[in-house]
């Protein structure tokens, strides 16, 4: 069967496309993802490109401080075509720096959580045969403490505050060096400053790589909260293809050169990554929150100019929303509230148009599809539950365990079809044929369903089900569900063993009304969930593990012993 022949009848989305939205888009407008970024510091050389602590950088600032680090990394350190370079870093002006240096002298993005322990980034530098890296030097420490297994010959380090400018460059780095504590003695003799490579690499030559669609531009590492974590192999095509699907999309509301981009997800995670360079292609001003767990500072950042669009996942959200000082922001310019990264509950999303005014519109996508696969048109008038339509030249399947594809209203696993689908995992070719199937289509783990318009619906992760007395109970439900009951602030449902029943519902909850109780709860939960998936068990929990994303990690929850 032909990938993109008509595998789900008539790809009834279509019907439901926002108007001037194309079926199909050019995934080889783009020879690379360089091109579009020197593309855009030509077009809006004047204009803001990032912003961070108070600091901008302009387009033609961001080209030239690249240009100058991407001769460094050719001409000093020698590395040669389609070489792993990593980055170690959180949302500060040296990020956006750093990647389209390493684009555009043809090397390879390997994107690094700076909240890794050793061995984690051991295996990620290992397993990718990163040869540099590009590291705070906040977490340096943590570098030094497994570089002589790794193959990494080379270490740019950099403070948070090196590119704000004289004096506040001096003093961010001194406060957090001395004051906050917050950078631990290393010893790493290999190390280079980043802005003394800029330096040198200012009176370097720089040869222009002749770098095409297939060429790799991401090693993009998975999660690993479910095993080892995997290198997705993205290349320029399939990032060229999304930011082309991502730009016709929001391409009527959303205006090239004149929009403001809160950033406050790290942009070593795929859906910050991808919104930040798509953006940034697009001449927009991107302002990158390096600490949003901060709220307070977070809030106050909000409060300091007019701004358009915002992206975040549920938790940020709602942590925004139960702010006392977030409703008194201005919600005036706000064209966009893009939620991905894990699902956005329904009571979260009806306060947040409450609050805001707009719609909180609901994308989704994976690392393995650069990331997006399907959004909601941006003038959806309520919230909707779904995750939406799939983009254009992208085809969404439901499909049974033996791939059968399934008809609306049937509930089976997501998959994904489309020139933003990874090539597969770096040297891991066991793996990656576990998660395609014979025709090519992408299975991402997540159980589904479409409806008759073309609108699909996560049910659940497939790995996350919770199978009691035969029924399959899945934890998302169950979790909009308890987050509606009043006193609620965040909630977690997985499964526990059960003699009775194989497995049975347990319920972990963070109160924000301090006298909530476990009876109230299963009250609230009698009333609008059937006997099978009532909670067998109710703990309450100061706070919930999340990532630094702030995805919920269920299966930490799921292996932690039960509290009092």
């Amino acid at each position: 069967m032909n990938a993109m022949t008509d595998p789900v009848r008539d790809r009834p989305w279509l019907n439901s496309y926002p108007q001037g939205v194309p079926a199909e888009i050019d995934p080889d407008a783009y020879q690379s993802l360089k091109d579009i970024l020197n593309q855009a510091c030509e077009t809006y050389r004047d204009k803001p490109a990032f912003t961070c602590m108070g600091k901008t950088l302009s387009f033609s600032q961001l080209d030239q401080m690249a240009l100058q680090l991407a001769a460094y990394l050719q001409s000093e350190l020698k590395l040669t075509r389609g070489d792993r370079v990593a980055i170690m870093m959180p949302n500060i002006l040296q990020y956006p720096v750093a990647i389209f240096a390493i684009l555009r002298a043809g090397y390879v993005v390997v994107n690094c959580n700076p909240l890794y322990t050793p061995r984690e980034l051991e295996h990620q530098l290992k397993d990718s045969g990163a040869k540099a890296i590009f590291v705070v030097e906040n977490f340096a420490k943590t570098l030094e403490q497994c570089i002589a297994n790794t193959g990494v010959k080379h270490v740019i380090t950099t403070g948070l505050g090196d590119l704000l400018g004289f004096p506040k460059s001096l003093i961010v780095n001194w406060v957090i060096k001395h004051k906050k504590k917050m950078v631990p003695e290393y010893n790493l003799p290999q190390a280079v400053r980043f802005k003394d490579a800029m330096s040198r690499g200012a009176n370097l030559p720089y040869v222009k790589p002749d770098v095409v669609g297939s060429d790799i531009a991401f090693l993009q590492y998975t999660g690993g909260t479910t095993g080892v974590s995997k290198g997705a192999i993205l290349t320029h095509r399939n990032l060229v293809a999304n930011m082309q699907q991502v730009g016709v999309w929001t391409g009527l509301e959303l205006k090239d050169g004149q929009e403001v981009i809160i950033q406050p997800l790290p942009m070593y995670h795929i859906f910050a990554l991808n919104t930040s360079i798509n953006f940034m292609s697009r001449g927009s001003e991107t302002v990158l929150i390096p600490n949003p767990r901060d709220l307070d500072g977070f809030i106050k950042e909000l409060k300091s100019r007019k701004w358009n669009v915002i992206t975040g996942v549920n938790t940020l959200f709602n942590g925004l929303l139960n702010h006392p000082e977030f409703a008194s922001c201005d919600f005036s310019g706000l064209k966009l509230a893009l939620g991905g990264g894990m699902a956005v509950q329904r009571a979260v999303a009806e306060k947040w148009k409450k609050v805001t005014g707009k719609t909180l519109i609901e994308a989704y996508g994976l690392t393995e599809t650069s990331p997006g696969a399907t959004a909601n048109p941006l003038d959806l008038p309520e919230f909707n539950g779904c995750i939406g339509l799939p983009f254009p030249s992208t085809v969404v399947s439901i499909r049974d365990d033996d791939e059968k594809i399934l008809g609306p209203g049937e509930i089976g696993e997501i998959c994904i079809q489309g020139p933003q689908v990874m090539q597969g995992y770096w040297q891991r070719p066991d793996e990656t044929a576990k998660v395609f199937c014979k025709d090519g289509a992408f299975k991402t783990g997540d159980i589904g369903v479409m409806d008759e318009k073309g609108y699909f619906k996560i049910v659940d992760r497939k790995k996350d089900m919770i199978l009691v007395s035969g029924f399959n109970v899945y934890p998302n439900e169950i979790e909009d569900v308890v987050a509606m009951c009043p006193g609620v602030l965040e909630v977690c449902a997985v499964s526990m063993p059960d003699d009775k029943s194989t497995e049975a519902v347990r319920l972990v909850v963070v109160k924000k009304d301090p006298n909530l109780t476990k009876e109230q709860i299963i009250s609230f939960c009698k009333e609008r969930l059937t006997g099978y998936k009532m909670p067998r068990q109710i703990e309450f929990w100061a706070e919930l593990p999340k990532t630094n994303v702030g995805k919920v990690l269920r299966r930490t929850v799921r292996d932690t012993p039960p509290k009092a």
